[in-house]
């Protein structure tokens, strides 16, 4: 069974919970914790690989390379920040093309403009819904067997949340398996648009945005099929190191910090190194 099939199937027994990955490493923290599936967050990968903000920075051929790290290393069903989709409905295709071939169950493309901005930021422009649902149906007709087309809309930071319903809906029935309402700003909001999109549904839980904290339990009671928590991992790693990066430049010395590390043979058991 190829992974999209796997996560159809996860997705018709239950809500799937996808934590963030920004490398293979961290991939394999989230499979080694029992999640069944994982998600690749395109402000992970940027961030940590380049150092730069969520601005469309990565190219395709880049955001695959290291997808492909992930995927190979757990071998469950990840899903993939298409961004954009590097371009056009032309290059969109390409993307899914380039996507399914390294084994990603699905991916994610939005209707903002390039450059992108992080979804939670202000200053977004959005494009055309036409423009969008053509991406999507060239999406669906490049796939070749069960990759999940996740239609992200920014619509409500931009125009508000009835044009967010609205595209839902269009970009369902241009094809789009699942919907992505980015940075909607309530747990009433998330209720209602619910209702009014007769779909499968996909929740973003980031940190320090727009959206208030709802737990996974509360978005299955709501109907969502999918919560991603997107940059988790990456600020519980970040915080840590800074703490131990202070301690190292004022004492010269790692030993207090050791109690707090990860072992070398829980690395290595991580890794499946066998030495």
């Amino acid at each position: 069974m190829n992974h999209a099939t796997n996560l159809r199937k996860l997705l018709k027994k239950g809500i799937v919970v996808l934590p963030g990955s920004f490398n293979a490493i961290s991939a394999m923290a989230i499979k080694n914790a029992g999640f069944k599936a994982c998600y690749i967050s395109g402000a992970g990968l940027t961030n940590s690989l380049a150092g730069k903000p969520d601005i469309g920075i990565l190219s395709r051929e880049e955001v695959v390379q290291h997808a492909k790290y992930i995927v190979d290393a757990v071998k469950i069903p990840c899903i993939c920040d298409g961004d954009t989709g590097f371009g056009g409905p032309e290059q969109t295709a390409k993307t899914v093309i380039a996507f399914e071939k390294i084994g990603l169950a699905g991916f994610h493309i939005e209707d903002q403009r390039w450059p992108k901005r992080c979804g939670h930021l202000p200053g977004k422009e959005i494009i055309t819904k036409g423009l969008m649902v053509k991406k999507i149906k060239a999406s669906v007709k490049a796939r070749k067997k069960d990759f999940l087309i996740i239609a992200r809309t920014d619509a409500r930071g931009v125009k508000g949340f009835e044009e967010s319903v609205d595209r839902a809906n269009a970009y369902l029935d241009a094809g789009a398996d699942m919907i992505f309402p980015e940075a909607l700003q309530s747990k009433q909001e998330f209720g209602r648009f619910a209702k009014e999109v007769d779909g499968m549904l996909l929740a973003n839980m980031t940190e320090f945005g727009k959206t208030p904290y709802i737990s996974v339990g509360e978005f299955k009671k709501m109907g969502y099929n999918a919560v991603i928590f997107p940059m988790t991992l990456f600020r519980m790693a970040m915080k840590p190191m800074d703490e131990a990066l202070r301690v190292l430049k004022k004492e010269g010395s790692q030993k207090r910090l050791l109690s707090k590390m990860q072992t070398r043979k829980e690395l290595y058991q991580l890794i499946n190194y066998k030495y």
